[in-house]
């Protein structure tokens, strides 16, 4: 699942991404490290779930902004 996002208009080093699977429960940070682009490949999708992404944005102190919006994808 290819994911994109605007970059932030703060001053920032990257970005974390979150996932959830449906509709309800808590996000799952995606990334290992700091993502440095507005890009992400979720690689462990699976075929008939529904999952709701989520991005923040990190400075250099480390600290993270509120979640983005939420997009939400149908795996076929």
């Amino acid at each position: 699942m290819a994911l994109s996002w605007d970059a932030s208009t703060s001053q920032v080093i990257g970005y974390n991404v979150y996932r959830r699977v449906g509709s309800s429960g808590s996000y799952t940070k995606l990334n290992s490290s700091v993502n440095a682009t507005t890009s992400y490949t979720d690689t462990s999708v699976q075929s008939g779930q529904t999952y709701d992404y989520v991005t923040t944005a990190v400075d250099s102190s480390n600290l993270e902004s509120a979640y983005s919006n939420q997009a939400t994808a149908a795996i076929p």
